[in-house]
């Protein structure tokens, strides 16, 4: 692979020819950024004048960019009127040769819109590539203003790149012309008539795809797919990219599926049963929050060994992982025998040490072919969906007792005994079904930066210096200088936790709180559920586990709302603060008062804190996508592995959490184990707004 260049090449290389002087001048704006440096070290310019003059200069830059947009629209629609009037012409005078004439013309206008939106795909890129830069260089949050004052004025020249205003009709009018020309067999319906109806030209299935990219419009599988936080590396480009599908293997896909769902079934398998197999080993209730949490500890180190196992093979760690949590099974299910609570532990921190999260993602993210990733990444979701409501009911079918060679089989041990069968049975289908992917030839990483990652190292707060150190300049000077070649060092991916901590810019660090904030909540709803319950309700574990599964089948009716509706309607930041507030009222809500505690109050607060961390979930991954840095894409410390050790984290804490609240008794347990998840929801909420304007 050859060293990839800096973006201001990449642009000048992608320009179509003819519109060279309309795109951004990104190389000047780079060199200017350069001067003021200079010039203010010199003591020659201050800050005021800096952001006034840059200002002006990115107006002047939106303005030439909206302008010639607007007169390439005006173009389009006069072309798509005279082509009308050869419709109405022909609706009267059929000519099948005509017909098909007018059709390729109107492809043909449909190839120039392609055109157009790439033009502006591209200067909405340079644009926020080099705000990013100048908020680098000098520490300032000059972003947070520009977006902040630009964007939500009337008369708003950035919202016509960013949301291109306009092109929607031109768009349409294609479409419906395209359609209308296609053989209905005598069918009086129009688009409008059947929005779902599918539209076989191939010219507006690139326009759509070209406009969902632009917009960031979503549908429920690009939703759901964004909860795998696989990062793409790939920019915009006219042609179609090469697809390698010789590593593509559908039953390894599937298999990999097929270990996210048994893990997750093993995860909350446990969760209905867990203070019962802790009080019969003679421990408190609520130990089962280290019993539950042990898993998650473990899953914390596997999740970095895994992921850099995965950079040499698939098969091998999904054998070591099947074998680990086979074993790990085993030994819950004889703790009870052998009446050992350490057996118990031992054996939930080896279902953890077998944790192949970081393979199946990384397995979609290398061996899927762009054309199916986001359906694959959507699948993983579901598993882990699927997975996470079967477990709690598979519990609640369980409840029968037996004896086979004095080896006790009942509702607690039960669990462990079918998941080391089915470990057992997925590890032979794996042996005979799994096909290793061709590696290609080492070498050194360079990703190029995505269009997810443009806001990398956005907002590096007010209060640093204006300047930089010498040492950061001098880095970045190599950024700015005319060669436009980037360092190599700063292209490759993160080679530890540390050197991935350092490329988190505060946007991230935000999205990653929230990430922690939900999943903790969500912990702390799910693990003590059952301790909670049978204080309060005398539910049995058959309760528990239906309470359980019907907040398990939530998730994706949920998320089918959200990413085929919601999302659409709305900007991800919006539904992100708005599903933190709702999780915050169902926190709230959540606390026993002086009433007498009841079953629909937690029924009821339950269903709306999980629904509202769901939804929470995607937007804030879809976000975290967009911030993240695009060197995070590839590599053992990726954003996916970064995602998973937040989650991670936040259960273990969570857990631990419910273990010390129990040693003040069961009657405290609820109140004091929502007081951290509130703290932290306030937190998380407060941390939003301070980042909001940068979340674009």
């Amino acid at each position: 692979m050859t060293e990839m260049v800096e973006f201001g090449k990449k642009l000048k290389e992608r320009q179509i020819q003819e519109w060279q002087g309309y795109y951004i001048n990104y190389k000047l704006m780079k060199k200017k950024v350069k001067q003021y440096a200079n010039q203010i070290k010199a003591g020659a310019l201050d800050r005021k004048n800096v952001l006034k003059d840059f200002s002006r200069m990115l107006d002047n830059q939106i303005e030439k960019i909206v302008l010639f947009m607007l007169e390439q629209q005006g173009l389009l629609a006069s072309r798509i009127e005279q082509l009308n009037e050869q419709q109405d012409v022909l609706q009267e005078q059929p000519d099948i040769s005509k017909i098909s004439e007018l059709r390729e013309a109107y492809r043909a206008v449909g190839r120039d819109l392609l055109k157009l939106l790439f033009f502006v795909e591209m200067n909405a890129i340079g644009l926020r590539k080099i705000l990013k830069k100048f908020d680098k260089r000098f520490g300032y949050k000059f972003t947070d203003y520009y977006v902040k004052t630009r964007a939500n004025h009337p008369y708003s020249q950035l919202q016509q790149v960013f949301k291109h205003v306009g092109l929607g009709a031109v768009v349409g009018a294609i479409s419906r012309n395209l359609a209308e020309l296609q053989d209905r067999q005598g069918s009086y319906l129009s688009i409008y008539d059947q929005p779902t109806l599918p539209l076989q030209d191939p010219v507006v299935d690139s326009i759509r795809s070209a406009v969902d990219r632009l917009t960031h419009s979503t549908n429920f599988l690009h939703f759901l797919g964004q909860h795998a936080l696989i990062m793409h590396e790939d920019l915009p480009s006219p042609a179609e990219e090469f697809v390698d599908d010789q590593r593509y293997h559908f039953m390894s896909l599937l298999l990999n599926l097929a270990n996210t769902f048994l893990y997750m079934v093993n995860t909350y398998i446990i969760v209905p049963t867990g203070d019962d197999y802790s009080m019969s080993l003679g421990a408190a209730a609520t130990v089962c929050g280290i019993v539950i949490g042990a898993m998650a500890v473990a899953q914390i180190f596997s999740s970095v060994y895994f992921s850099a196992w995965s950079n040499k093979s698939y098969f091998k760690p999904l054998v070591f992982s099947s074998i680990v949590l086979c074993v790990g099974n085993l030994m819950y299910a004889l703790a009870y025998d052998l009446n050992s609570i350490a057996i118990l532990l031992i054996g939930r921190l080896f279902c953890g040490f077998g944790s192949a999260r970081a393979v199946n993602r990384r397995y979609i993210s290398d061996c899927v072919p762009l054309k199916i990733r986001m359906q694959a990444s959507a699948g993983f979701v579901s598993a882990s969906a699927l997975g996470m409501a079967c477990g709690p009911a598979l519990a609640g079918l369980l409840q029968t007792e037996f004896k086979i060679f004095n080896i006790t089989c009942n509702q607690v041990t039960l669990p462990g005994w079918v998941m080391a069968l089915a470990w057992l049975i997925y590890l032979i289908w794996l042996w005979v079904s799994f096909r290793e992917p061709a590696r290609e030839p080492e070498v050194d990483p360079a990703p190029q930066e995505s269009i997810a990652a443009e806001h990398d190292k956005l907002e590096q707060g007010l209060a640093q210096p204006l300047l930089l150190t010498s040492k950061e300049n001098n880095q970045d000077d190599e950024e700015c200088d005319t060669s436009e070649e980037a360092p190599e060092e700063s292209r490759r991916p993160a080679t530890s936790l540390g050197s991935a901590y350092r490329l988190l810019t505060p946007s991230v660090k935000v999205q990653l709180l929230i990430y922690f904030m939900l999943k903790y909540a969500m912990e702390v709803l799910l693990s003590e559920s059952s301790v909670i319950t049978t204080y309060y309700f005398g539910w049995t574990t058959s309760s528990v586990s239906i309470f359980l599964f019907c907040l398990g089948l939530t998730v994706l009716p949920v998320n089918i709302v959200v990413g085929s509706y919601i999302s659409n309607m709305y900007e991800d930041r919006q539904i992100l603060l708005a599903s933190e507030i709702v999780v915050f009222l169902g926190i709230l809500f959540s606390f026993q008062f002086i009433i007498p505690y009841s079953v629909p109050q937690y029924v009821c607060s339950g269903l709306i804190m999980f629904v509202a961390a769901e939804v929470l979930e995607g937007v804030n991954l879809s976000l975290l996508s967009k911030v993240m840095s695009s060197r995070l894409s590839r590599g053992t410390y990726n954003g996916g592995l970064l995602s998973t050790e937040a989650g991670t984290l936040a259960r273990v804490v969570a857990d631990a959490t419910i273990t010390l609240a129990g040693f003040l008794g069961e009657s405290k347990l609820l109140n004091i184990t929502l007081v951290p998840s509130l703290v932290i929801c306030i937190a998380s909420i407060v941390a939003t707004c301070c980042t909001y304007n940068s979340l674009y």
